[in-house]
């Protein structure tokens, strides 16, 4: 499934980035900009980057369910990332809005 039409960028292409940047430090907060950066890529309109930071959220969630970690540390995790998340989306917003 493409995620990034401007790039033309797929999920699976997405979750296995995602992977590789978790292999060193399964603890580190992903975000897209490192997702596209790893993969040589540039956020263009950046619409997709919403759907990108999902699949970021998912596939550190399998990842820790890999290594069996303690779910209350993998939800602090994941809490963490949708908190950006937000914070991403709000910025969006307004500049949309203002734009």
């Amino acid at each position: 499934m493409i995620v990034c039409h401007c790039n033309v960028i797929t999920k699976s292409e997405i979750v296995d980035t995602v992977r590789d940047l978790l292999r060193p430090d399964p603890w580190q907060l992903i975000t897209a900009g490192q997702v596209y950066h790893a993969m040589e890529k540039r956020g263009r309109c950046c619409g997709c980057f919403p759907g990108v930071i999902d699949i970021i959220i998912s596939t550190t969630e399998s990842v820790h369910a890999e290594m069996e970690t303690h779910s209350a540390t993998v939800i602090d995790l994941v809490a963490r990332i949708r908190a950006e998340h937000q914070r991403f989306e709000s910025i969006r917003q307004l500049k949309t809005r203002d734009a």
